[in-house]
């Protein structure tokens, strides 16, 4: 059984891209956690950088929304299951509001709303414009009547008669209220790197301009309308096995839970929340791993590479020969290995950046090598055509890709294909993902909401490399003793 309850939330959207939604999205939240309201913050897509701002402002860990990836209803049973804690919730989009991978608008900022029935509210870059912003508006409120734009924030605004015009101009005609005028400000733009924006644990220079956006958003947001707003949402029925977090995933009972290490640190962070909570859900114990300064593997069951900047830190990486060997060693040993995009540059022989070439671990049979242009970008369908410890053959999984890198002088024989690709770009040539041992690894980020078997398999295949391991470790004594 279920019950009605009240989850104040706001989608903050815009007509498109690099409108400001990430400075409004973290202006209104870093403002309205200042004023004490507990703020549930989320990215629509599968984005991992913009989260790192949201997470940092507000102090509670961004949830990824994606619906192509989810799918509608896990997606609204994630929100769901994050929401119900906090005083307000509030969705920061991707793109134009209606931007999808189709005609239809799947997988939109647009679709997102109306999955979780929230309130829109519509970030407007007004440079060079007065009554025109009406006329955009006006557009988007008739585009798709089933959706709800409640409001509108002017965002580069350059002077206060600006301001009046695009005020008058937007209630007039429109019929909505204008929720807050942002000023035309450098000191409000977050810098950007090659795969977007520069996540929030390297930036502890640019606590100042956080510091900024907070300032002037609690002066120029009305953040008492904007919360009325969001307390008008409709109430939504919650279930009551609706847990949080780890809690919806059943646990195994054993005695000693198998320890999965997760390399997390300025060379790799790309790890979706709900991805380490599957992993403890399932039944693991997750230990963090320092792949720059950390010398040795700790004695773990399974390693989890995730995605992040290793060019940048080539050097540092190169220089920890220690570690290297250690996964290599441990690799041949069938230790289980899953690895996406940044993991796999890491487990390859070379990494060539800047005319200068670096050495990895060597597990798997390429060099990679970066480029200034994206090499693969967007959403990914795969389908499981090589045998591998994770995924049945034939099964079909969506995730998404964004590297700057591409593989080359791969040697064919020396590590199984796990996937073909049915959209998107991978490795190139149609595949995606190389299988060697107990190693599966590819350019594609995988979401655990999208594929919950990702999680279980892992865990299962640390599990089985814990009996082994101890099994072996039982009859070198029994030997001895002999």
């Amino acid at each position: 059984m279920g019950k009605l309850t009240n989850m104040p939330r706001l989608v903050i959207a815009a007509p498109q891209g690099r409108s400001g939604k990430t400075t409004i999205s973290v202006g209104l939240m870093s403002g309205l956690t200042a004023k004490g309201f507990t703020v549930q913050p989320f990215k629509k897509g599968p984005d991992y950088i913009d989260p790192s701002w949201l997470t940092m402002v507000t102090g509670r860990q961004c949830c990824n929304l994606d619906s192509f990836m989810m799918g509608r209803e896990a997606l609204q049973q994630s929100f769901l299951k994050y929401a119900r804690s906090a005083d307000i919730s509030i969705v920061e989009g991707a793109m134009g509001i209606f931007d999808g991978v189709d005609l239809a608008g799947s997988g939109s900022t647009g679709e997102v709303a109306k999955a979780i029935n929230a309130p829109v509210i519509l970030v407007v870059d007004t440079t060079r414009m007065t009554r025109s912003v009406a006329a955009m508006v006006m557009g988007f409120q008739h585009f798709d009547p089933d959706l709800v734009i409640a409001g509108v924030i002017l965002n580069n605004v350059a002077r206060p008669r600006h301001e009046s015009m695009l005020r008058s101009s937007v209630e007039h005609y429109c019929g909505i209220p204008v929720l807050g005028a942002m000023p035309k400000n450098n000191a409000l733009k977050i810098p950007n790197r090659h795969l977007g924006l520069i996540p929030a644990n390297e930036t502890a220079s640019l606590h100042a301009v956080l510091e900024e956006v907070k300032t002037t958003a609690i002066k120029h947001l009305d953040l008492e309308k904007l919360v009325e707003i969001a307390r008008s949402a409709p109430p939504v029925l919650v279930n009551d096995e609706i847990k949080s977090g780890k809690e919806t995933y059943k646990l195994h009972s054993r005695k000693e839970k198998p320890v999965i290490g997760i390399f997390k640190d300025q060379s790799f962070t790309f790890y979706y929340r709900e991805n380490l909570e599957a992993l403890e859900g399932a039944g693991a114990e997750l230990l963090y791993i320092d792949s720059l300064n950390d010398p040795e593997l700790p004695d773990v069951d399974a390693l989890y590479i995730g995605g992040g900047f290793p060019e940048l830190f080539a050097a540092e990486l190169e220089k920890n020969k220690s570690l290297r060997g250690a996964v290599k060693a441990k690799v041949e040993e069938n230790l289980p290995v899953y690895a996406e995009c940044g993991g796999l540059m890491y487990l390859g022989r070379s990494l060539i950046w800047r005319d200068q070439t670096y050495q990895m671990c060597g597990v798997l049979p390429f060099d990679v090598i970066m480029s200034d242009k994206p090499q693969g970008h967007g959403y990914v369908e795969l389908e499981v055509s090589g045998e591998n410890p994770y995924f049945n053959v034939g099964e079909v999984i969506r995730g998404h890709e964004f590297h700057h890198s591409r593989l080359i002088n791969l040697e064919p024989g020396q590590a199984g294909v796990a996937y073909n690709v049915k959209r998107g770009t991978g490795m190139g040539d149609g595949i995606d993902g190389l299988v060697y041992k107990n190693v599966m690894a590819s350019y594609t980020h995988l979401h655990a909401v999208s594929v919950p078997q990702w999680a279980r398999n892992l865990v299962s295949q640390a599990e089985n490399y814990r009996m082994r391991s101890s099994q072996l470790e039982e009859k070198a004594v029994l030997a001895e003793t002999a």
